[in-house]
């Protein structure tokens, strides 16, 4: 009947009964389910993923209805693992599955902004100026127009524009600057290519066709740890998390892996199963301690003391007392451990470790020729001098001994670890101690500073007849730990019970650790190694590496794996997850990112000095050098301000700068032809002379800072930027919190080198771009603001060092509203580029410096005392003594064309990575038939890069990871220097090609590749280090092994040659300051942390509604109940800290498991969202980064010294945040200032 009669009782149709009449049968009408059918359909399902550096790296379904986008769940399709190793899936997390909420939200970016007061001066100019560029100088050169928008900045008054008048814009600015300034003033910032390598591509190639300047990242966020390129040479190179199951011992040290690491958690917790113990370190009881057997809680900062008197257990139980033979043969042909290191005699008497001896000590080299001054010497277990193969003087300028076999001079050797049994005398040696240091938050341990340690030592004569004594780095290393070998030592502890460094006793009273549990977790750490042949592994994080020592806190660490033989080793060794780091096919990538195909080098920078020294940091610094060095060193050599030892590195070339010169590199060659000189003559000379400077010289001068910035791919002002406060005075010119006093105010140290002007510049960028597609902190400040698509909106790729696979990000749908791709962007502005810098720029030669680079002969500049040539201790020679200086040719007009071609450098110079290389004609062939060539223009006949899947299948066909026949060609090259076949281990997938279609039917397993140190086999987990161990492939380090010993003369002045306990820095936060006026509530300074949060990755989501749901939905800063009572702060009470860098508002969260004298807030809680306004600076409360400030550390700006080498991301000053220290009071007034009446009074607790 119809819908309407069933309705009606007496018209219903009656049904069949059931069950003896107790049963009926109803036939009503259920077409309301159609409702929910209708809700779970959908048109189709494209795969993608999340481009958020969070290192998941996970495969998504996103699911399409009516050309929008529904929801997304997760792929489960990933290759299958072997039989006795777990699938990857289940993978994602909470923070994933909301990503489809930010297409349609109110956050989206829909249209391009630009400032109100910009565009109006812009189209006032270009009324009076047809020409684009005339009219943004008309705009720079009227001071108080420059001024009114910078002034504006982060105060709203965004307007809607379009992209054509933006990309004129932007253009316009761009070819201004270069034509005035340079191309290295023209700079931008995006992080982590690896987790949408096209897009971040899209803004570096623009850069580099331009000569702009390419800032860090790694470094920058702190990522970075120093501690891998000292040991290995390596910036970074970890397990895959599947390699954790392979493990028989876990330690989870500040890596908080259920909250940070969700998507491989179930790997964490799969292996418990087999029997594997898993052990957390960290000082709070966090998600980690929870799913881990035992928890340990040291005092935050303390973990290089722990780890020592760890590693004073294994060194006495099982290489003195119970010698491993595992142990002994491992660090004998795996270490530094065996090579010798001359001992130096001071003035004053005392005897320290000075550089390692080489070939070039000895009479005749030993037989060395070549580099003999690079090549490391130890003692066979004859007793004859032999200079092993596989140091660094091995790799360049001979080939076919760079190799860890067991030989020297062509003849099998064995070498010996320690001079105990054949030394002809006893040096008493000189060790620097630093747990003494006072410092009022932290435990000290009075010492001697200078502890002095008995080793065995031989003496020899030298090339030159002059004798010295020599000891092996392994009897250096027991000494350092402070073991008793029986050389009547009294510094030297003869048992654990003595509070004597390092022992566990020593180390109870620095961390709070008991020392009968350093003792337990040690023992068993080793004592599993040893009988699985190092299957124990140390899971490290952002909690360890973020503290200005984090070298220390990690070398510690690594060194206790060393001492155990698990690096190399499957399920063993060190996992160090701290970013997206691992873009797998990298060198198929460079290419297509720095426009390599077209110029050579580059133009790049690390970001920390760059921020250091543009946002004027280091005005207002007030840790000094001396107070880092060790008391065995020679003060009187390394005086000045910390940015002093910056300025001395840019210019020996250990560093890079940007900008470079005070002069525009494109006017040196005129100034050359005139002097009848090459360009790089007349920049040497010109140096020399004083007739040019380093810009970092004279920062405020007006001529040598940025002035066009572009962001994208990242959030700089609302999550990485450290010295937030000081960004927004010094770069932008706008309103900060800073509550500190410059160094014109005060009687510190002022700098040597740089040039002080009483009044630094503010608003130094005059254009800020920001590419985004929600309105984030950066985007508040920035002068435009450029749509972009999301990660469900385009085509590109991403990898992780979680997992061996890469996949895709999709164009599931078209971007919404007027958002674009990354890559059709930067193909936009660079497309008006080429039309506007008609009449200004045409063909130009630029002077381009580089530093030494790492990974190539560069490498070897200076072996044994450090010349500089501006004190006239040696001459400039460039590659050498100072920077190399290259000479690029740019056509500014081709610009376009450029962009959306691959250049003829492929066919010329071929390809290669981390010193190798190899012939790329094919690839650069087949990509011509797959991408069609262009058919005119200036790039005719060259392979199209029109799209972003043209960009990709780019990097697929060059990359070793992923074209099986390059993988080949990488490994063959390789050979060529180490002597040995390698091919094998690509030669099973020689065939394979992966293609962008392939991966976005199914993630893909990479091919093998000499561009990493771990093996995509069928048979065992990638594993960091492992073709070093089986292959016998030396590490980039001096000794070609893991380099424990640091000899660089700055290492050893700092007191880092070996590894030892370094307290956290005074930063003076808190005790310099202006006065701030009382609020009625008491304050207490505590340490401010960072960490990685729940509900967010990095800024991303941290204002998505489900997140803020799922979470207090707001800023909110953890303390302990303990300085809660005492502060008389409740649980979500409003809360300031505030310190000489600025101020920031939050909630309160009063928990048991945050330890007394500790603080967290969450990193990267945007300052978009319920933020009230600050009691101290009267404005917007801050975010985390408000209350910190950029501090460099010496030593990570060494340079040209074998692994100690500069590279991009690999090594250089890192942005340390958590030695910082912040007040904090319970909030008076709580004034939203908007005036709509939500303001409040807290009361004090009752």
């Amino acid at each position: 009947m119809s819908k309407l009669l069933d309705r009606f009782r007496y018209f219903k149709t009656k049904g069949d009964s059931f069950a003896d009449g107790h049963g009926q049968v109803y036939h009503t009408n259920r077409d309301w389910e159609d409702s929910y059918r209708q809700r779970w359909q959908f048109d189709k399902i494209v795969r993608s993923t999340h481009g958020v550096n969070c290192t998941g790296s996970c495969s998504w379904k996103i699911y399409v209805k009516n050309g929008l986008v529904t929801w997304e769940t997760q792929q489960t399709d990933y290759p299958r693992t072997r039989p006795d190793l777990p699938n990857h899936e289940p993978r994602g997390c909470p923070r994933g599955a909301s990503y489809s909420w930010y297409l349609y939200s109110a956050n989206r970016l829909k249209y391009p902004l630009v400032r109100r007061r910009l565009i109006e001066l812009w189209r006032e100019a270009l009324a009076q100026h047809t020409d684009p560029v005339l009219a943004w100088d008309a705009i720079q050169n009227d001071p108080q127009k420059a001024q009114s928008y910078r002034k504006a900045r982060g105060k709203g008054g965004f307007i809607r524009s379009n992209w054509k008048e933006l990309n004129q814009l932007i253009a316009a600015a761009n070819v201004w600057t270069i034509k005035n300034y340079g191309p290295d003033r023209v700079a931008g910032f995006s992080p982590i290519p690896a987790m949408s390598m096209v897009s971040y591509a899209a803004g570096t190639r623009y850069l580099s066709l331009l000569g702009g300047t390419c800032l860090s990242f790694y470094d920058w966020y702190c990522d970075l740890p120093p501690a891998s390129p000292m040991t290995w040479g390596e910036q970074t190179d970890v397990p895959e998390s599947a390699d954790w199951y392979n493990s028989s011992y876990i330690i989870a040290w500040g890596s908080n892996v259920p909250q940070t690491r969700t998507p491989d958690a179930h790997f964490f917790t799969e292996v418990r199963y087999k029997g594997t113990k898993t052990v957390a370190i960290t000082p709070d009881f966090s998600e980690v301690a929870k799913l881990s057997d035992q928890w340990l809680a040291p005092k935050q900062g303390t973990d290089s003391a722990l780890a020592m008197a760890m590693g004073h257990v294994i060194l006495k139980e099982f290489h003195l007392d119970n010698p491993s033979d595992y142990f002994l043969n491992y660090c004998r042909r795996y270490t530094d451990m065996p090579m010798l290191v001359l001992l130096d005699e001071q003035a004053d008497g005392r005897v320290v470790p000075g550089r390692m001896l080489r070939a070039s000590d000895l009479v005749d080299g030993l037989g060395e020729a070549n580099n003999p001054e690079w090549k490391t010497v130890a003692f066979d277990i004859a007793g004859n001098l032999v200079v092993p193969n596989g140091s660094i003087g091995f790799r360049w300028g001979e080939k076919g001994k760079w190799n860890l076999e067991p030989q020297a001079a062509g003849h099998e050797t064995e070498l010996t670890l320690s001079l105990l049994i054949t030394h002809d005398s006893v040096a008493d040696v000189a060790f620097p101690y630093f747990g003494g240091n006072e410092n009022p938050h932290f435990r000290s341990v009075k010492q001697e500073p200078v502890l002095t340690r008995r080793v065995p030592s031989k003496t020899l004569t030298l090339a030159d007849g002059s004798q010295k004594r020599v000891v092996s780095v392994y009897d250096l290393v027991l000494a350092n730990y402070g073991l008793d070998r029986g050389l009547e030592d009294s510094n030297a502890a003869d048992s654990y019970d003595q509070i004597k460094a390092y022992t566990p006793a020593w180390g109870e009273q620095i961390t709070g650790v008991p020392a009968y549990l350093i003792e337990k977790i040690a023992r068993e750490f080793a004592d599993t190694a040893h009988k699985t042949h190092g299957r124990s592994m140390i899971i490290l994080g952002a909690g360890v590496n973020h503290w200005y020592h984090m070298d220390m806190n990690y070398r510690g660490m690594i060194n206790m794996l060393v001492f155990c033989g698990c690096v190399g080793q499957s399920g063993g060794g060190w996992s160090h997850y701290v970013g997206q780091e691992k873009l797998r096919p990298q060198t198929g990538w460079l290419p297509l990112a720095f426009a390599l195909d077209w110029n050579r080098p580059p133009r790049q920078m690390n970001s920390t000095s760059f921020f250091y020294n543009h946002a004027s940091q280091w005005r207002y610094e007030k840790l000094t050098a001396q107070e880092l060095l060790s008391p065995l060193a020679d003060a009187s050599k390394f005086t000045g301000h910390l940015i002093d030892f910056n300025v001395r590195a840019e210019r020996m070339g250990w560093l890079p700068s940007a900008p470079q010169l005070n002069l525009n590199p494109l006017h040196v060659k005129a100034r050359a032809d005139a002097a009848g000189m090459t360009p790089q003559e007349y920049t040497v000379q010109a140096l020399k002379s004083g007739d040019i400077r380093f810009a970092c010289e004279q920062p405020d001068n007006g001529k040598n800072h940025p002035r066009n910035l572009f962001v994208w791919r990242s959030n700089l002002l609302g999550s990485s930027g450290k010295g937030h406060e000081y960004m927004l005075k010094y770069l932008l010119g706008t309103e900060s919190g800073i509550q500190g006093e410059d160094l014109g105010s005060t009687d510190d140290v002022k700098p040597e080198e740089v040039e002080w002007q009483t009044a630094a510049i503010e608003g130094k960028l005059d254009l800020l771009v920001t590419l985004d597609f929600r309105m984030s902190s950066t985007c508040l400040f920035s002068d435009i603001v450029l749509p972009t698509a999301t990660w469900y909106e385009k085509d590109d790729m991403n990898t992780s060092d979680m997992h061996p696979f890469i996949h895709p990000l999709s164009a599931a749908v078209d971007p919404a509203w007027e958002s674009r791709s990354d890559w059709e962007i930067y193909k936009g502005i660079a497309k008006v580029f080429s039309e506007v810098c008609v009449g200004h720029l045409g063909t130009e030669t630029d002077v381009v410096l580089q530093p030494l680079q790492h990974d190539s002969p560069a490498e070897l500049s200076q072996p044994f005392d450090i010349q500089d040539w501006r004190k006239g201790e040696c001459d400039l020679i460039p590659g050498k003594t100072a920077p190399n200086i290259a000479v690029v040719e740019r056509n500014y007009p081709e610009t376009y064309e450029r962009f959306t071609a691959l250049g003829p450098l492929m066919d010329k110079l071929g390809n290669g990575g981390k010193g190798i290389s190899w012939n790329t004609q094919n690839e650069v062939d087949f990509l011509g038939k797959l991408n069609y060539v262009k058919l005119d223009g200036p790039a005719k006949g060259r392979p199209r890069i029109e799209t972003a899947i043209d960009a990709s299948e780019v990097i697929l066909a060059l990359a070793p990871e992923t074209n099986g026949q390059v993988a080949v060609k990488a490994w063959e090259a390789l050979g060529e220097l180490t002597g040995r076949d390698h091919t094998h281990l690509a030669l099973n997938k020689e065939d394979e090609k992966i293609r962008f279609r392939d991966i976005q039917a199914q993630p893909r397993k990479i091919i093998s590749s000499p561009t990493w140190s771990g093996l995509e086999s069928e048979h065992v987990s990638y594993n960091a280090g492992y073709t070093n161990v089986h292959e016998l492939i030396p590490w980039r380090t001096l000794s070609g092994r893991q380099q424990l010993y640091q000899d660089h003369p700055w290492m050893r002045a700092f007191g880092e040659s070996l590894v030892a306990y370094r307290p956290p820095i005074d930063t003076r936060s808190v005790t310099h300051m202006r006065e701030i006026p009382p609020n009625g509530f008491p304050e207490k300074a505590l340490n401010f942390l960072t960490p990685h949060q729940k509900w967010g990755i990095h800024s991303t989501y941290s204002e998505n509604l489900l997140m803020q749901t799922l979470s207090r939905g707001g800023p909110i800063v953890w303390i302990s109940e303990t300085d809660a009572r005492e502060l008389g702060i409740e649980d979500n009470d409003w809360i300031e800290a505030f310190n000489a860098n600025g101020a920031l508002t939050a909630r309160a969260v009063v928990s048991q498991r945050v330890p007394p004298g500790m603080t967290m807030m969450y990193h990267a809680q945007e300052r978009i969202l319920n933020i009230p306004g600050s009691e101290v600076t009267g404005r917007r409360g801050g975010i985390h980064n408000s209350v910190t400030r950029v501090c460099p550390k010496p030593t990570h700006m060494i340079g040209g010294y074998a692994q100690l080498a500069y590279s991009f991301n690999y090594y250089g000053t890192v942005g340390s945040n958590r030695d910082e220290f912040i007040m904090i009071r319970k909030m008076k007034n709580i004034n939203w200032l908007d005036g709509e009446g939500r303001d409040q009074v807290q009361e004090a607790k009752k």
